[in-house]
């Protein structure tokens, strides 16, 4: 017979942890090996339960459960988290992701949603609903708003190149476009990362992009396509900051690639690219 895979429950509602208790036991391949009402009970039973994924309300009375996972995180990082809470994901779903999380799961969605999301995640995925995505892109085109006031800055050939970067052109299209020599275009974007303090080109394609749709330059329905495509990015981001942390906090690729649900050879070529542009 197959190892069922281990549940935690942490939630301090009574009615909650016996409710998922008996929906996880359902499930054939799912157990529930321990519960917890609290960040501090639940850090000492997890070691000594050995949970494949647990489930976190992030209201816990007198703890924060954003600390709780970051504390399982570092404790514990081959425990995956998945957060089941009542609190609106367009508020906190982002915050729970970079504390550690790897699904988001509202409360009154759960009996639909808590099962695929433990999945998910114990593929390597993260879970966040089309709702949370949205939610993160307005956050994003925001964000790129604020900044506009740096984008002013930018001298007209510097600005030439950002718009051009922000309709999707490469750097020999761009040197092309503007009669400048490929060198010159890389100056430009350097000169644009320091004033726009960006770190590495993704980042300057995504602010310059997000610039572009904020600023009414596409179509409405490429606006709503290219919002989305930057908020993937940033959930791309947050799941290779965890792809890393695990990497770091265990001895072989083999073992963290058991830990992540991905074959070694995959996670070895995605490692690659997680080192600093």
């Amino acid at each position: 017979m197959p190892k069922k895979i281990k549940a935690f429950v942490i939630d301090d509602h009574s009615l909650v942890r016996e409710w998922l208790g008996t929906l996880l036991n359902l499930q054939s391949d799912l157990q529930v090996c321990g519960e917890a009402t609290n960040g501090p009970e639940a850090m000492k039973l997890i070691a000594k339960a050995k949970p494949d994924v647990a489930i976190v309300d992030i209201s816990l009375e007198g703890n924060s459960g954003l600390e709780l996972i970051k504390s399982i995180r570092e404790t514990y990082p081959k425990v995956v988290m998945v957060v089941l809470t009542m609190h609106d994901e367009s508020l906190c779903a982002e915050r729970a992701l970079r504390a550690g999380a790897r699904g988001y799961v509202m409360k009154k969605e759960a009996t639909k949603q808590i099962i695929p999301a433990i999945r998910r995640v114990l593929e390597g995925n993260l879970f966040v609903s089309e709702k949370s995505l949205a939610a993160m892109a307005d956050r994003l085109l925001e964000s790129n708003l604020s900044a506009g006031r740096s984008v002013a800055r930018l001298s007209k050939q510097e600005m030439g190149v950002f718009e051009l970067i922000g309709q999707g052109m490469k750097t020999r299209e761009i040197a092309d476009a503007m009669h400048v020599s490929f060198m010159s275009v890389q100056a430009f974007s350097a000169r644009i990362k320091k004033k726009l303090r960006v770190t590495n080109g993704r980042e300057l394609v995504r602010e310059a992009v997000l610039w572009h749709v904020s600023n009414g330059r596409v179509s409405s329905k490429a606006e709503a396509s290219e919002v989305q495509v930057g908020a993937r990015v940033e959930l791309k981001r947050i799941e290779e900051e965890h792809i890393k942390r695990v990497v770091d906090s265990t001895k072989t690729i083999k073992e963290a690639a058991k830990v992540l649900g991905l074959d070694p050879a995959t996670l070895y070529r995605r490692r690659k690219r997680l080192r600093p542009c």
